[in-house]
């Protein structure tokens, strides 16, 4: 079996000293099976490190996956409210071009443009607003849908905001309008003569009677119709004291047989001023104001524009 390695030790208890004999194969052996379990150890040291490496790693991965896809369900939940504020933006534009009907048909004022630009947007698909949706299933038909109708919405909400400008300039209009329209009694009293034909009280003969004879007690205030400008206020041989009120638009009233005049030429007078006192001048037969309104320079029944 090869050579004899002798070996010398101590038996501890004496100082004998005693001798062992060991086999050279045998020794050689023995210290490649150490050698091979401190590299063994070694290698499986190792691995148990990068285990413990590769599991920590795993931990802080999965817990980065949790966190983002904690992430994507608030990104989708944000971008479905957005999507949801999108519809209500949708409806409060739509609700304002309603109004703004509704005060056109009110106000008789007809639309000058189109509508407001939100026909033809449609909702966004109920399917891509579900909260259950895969994390996986992305949201980018929702984000192209978004993009597009906001776009649309910006435009409908310019477009209505010129509405806006166009409809109060034309209620401005027609606010000037319908002040400088006659639209009151000049004065509370009885009706004794109507407009149209009749029998002169003065020849007997049909002759047209051009304005409406409203009578009471003289000295009884009369007022302005409408808004307007002193034209004239002096005597005329058979209607008396006269005032007349341009009001502009075309539209002129006259107040004849007055008392006393209580305004003058020229003077801006509103609905509702006293103009001047009931009284009986020029050809009359008894206290009351002769009324007349005028389109254009012609004479129209003054009960089509008294809504008192």
């Amino acid at each position: 079996m090869g050579k004899r390695i002798k070996i010398w030790f101590h038996t501890g208890a004496t100082s004998d000293i005693r001798e062992f004999s060991i086999y050279k194969t045998v020794l050689n052996f023995i210290f490649f099976i150490f050698i091979s379990a401190i590299i063994g150890a070694s290698f499986v040291g190792y691995d148990y490190y990068r285990i413990k490496n590769i599991s920590f790693d795993n931990i802080v991965l999965n817990q980065t996956i949790t966190d983002q896809n904690d992430e994507i369900k608030n990104q989708r939940s944000q971008i479905q409210s957005f999507a949801g504020e999108i519809e209500t933006l949708k409806k409060e534009v739509a609700n304002l071009s309603k109004f703004e009907n509704k005060v056109r048909l009110i106000a008789d004022i007809q639309q000058t443009s189109n509508s407001s630009g939100l026909i033809g947007i449609g909702g966004i698909p109920k399917e891509e607003l579900d909260t259950d949706i895969p994390l996986e299933q992305k949201h980018n038909n929702l984000m192209r849908e978004m993009h597009k109708q906001v776009n649309q919405i910006n435009m409908a909400a310019k477009k209505q905001a010129l509405d806006f400008e166009d409809l109060i300039k034309l209620l401005e209009q027609k606010r000037n309008l319908l002040a400088s329209t006659p639209s009151i009694k000049p004065v509370d009293g009885w009706i004794t003569s109507r407009f149209g034909y009749r029998i002169s009280p003065f020849t007997g003969r049909k002759e047209f009677h051009s304005g409406l004879d409203i009578a009471n007690k003289t000295g009884t205030k009369i007022i302005a119709s409408a808004n307007g400008r002193i034209s004239y206020a002096g005597r005329k041989m058979y209607i008396g004291n006269l005032v007349v009120i341009d009001h502009g638009h075309g539209r002129v009233t006259k107040y004849g047989h007055m008392k006393k005049i209580l305004v003058k030429s020229g003077q801006e007078v509103k609905r509702g001023d006293v103009i001047g006192l009931i009284g009986n001048t020029g050809r009359s037969t008894g206290p009351h104001v002769h009324y007349e309104v005028r389109i254009n320079g012609t004479p129209v029944n003054p009960l089509r524009y008294i809504l008192n």
